[in-house]
């Protein structure tokens, strides 16, 4: 039964414990546990939980970021002899991560990237003050599935509409999905113009899983 394993890695992400997180990886490859349903049903459904304890202030940074680290060791593990396509298909979706052009400001989009990474997603963090057509160019490069972008200041949201505008122009705009957040952006003016919202690090996971079951459909 793959139950017991999928369990252990759960437990191990919850407990931060990542030697028992790499063993249960190795027992989930020998099981033949698929690579997916263990990622799923494992290590994110141990994240899943972490995450809730962190919204309610059960945990902190420190734990959550040691618990991404547990999920990478495991993930390492599982995806270890795959192929570049193979591994790319056993993440849950491409994300570019950047705060806005004209905006310096880390902490909130880093803490999203670490949640994001954690709960199975490839992340591309482009860091701050971002141009709106650089944001663009990568993200037909790197051929992401989602563009998300955080802003601190009031006077840089206005780059996130243009980010869309320009996907727009270019005919592309339908290859992405948009995401959006920070402290002044609210889900009524996001929306307007993006496909996701999210005011929590947490929420931002389960905006970007709903956007890539839309996606994928």
């Amino acid at each position: 039964m793959s139950q017991p394993i999928l369990d252990k890695l759960k437990a191990a992400i919850i407990e931060r414990d990542e030697d028992v997180a790499v063993e249960a990886a190795k027992e989930a490859a020998e099981a033949k546990i698929d690579v997916l349903v263990a990622i799923e049903n494992g290590l994110a459904a141990g994240m899943a939980e972490i995450s809730e304890l962190f919204d309610e202030g059960e945990v902190f940074v420190p734990e959550l970021v040691q618990s991404a680290r547990v999920f990478e060791a495991a993930v390492a593990v599982l995806t270890e002899g795959l192929s570049a396509e193979d591994k790319a298909k056993s993440t849950r979706g491409k994300i570019l991560l950047h705060t806005v052009e004209g905006d310096i400001h880390n902490i909130g989009k880093n803490l999203v990237g670490t949640m994001l990474v954690a709960s199975g997603f490839e992340v591309i963090d482009m860091g701050v003050n971002v141009p709106v057509s650089q944001v663009v160019e990568t993200a037909q490069k790197e051929k992401v599935d989602i563009i998300a972008g955080s802003a601190l200041l009031t006077t840089t949201m206005p780059r996130m509409r243009e980010i869309v505008e320009l996907l727009t122009e270019l005919g592309v705009r339908d290859q992405f999905m948009c995401m959006f957040g920070g402290a002044p952006v609210v889900d009524d003016w996001a929306l307007e113009f993006a496909d996701g919202y999210a005011e929590t690090a947490s929420g931002a996971v389960k905006v970007a899983l709903e956007l890539m079951e839309k996606k994928r459909a």
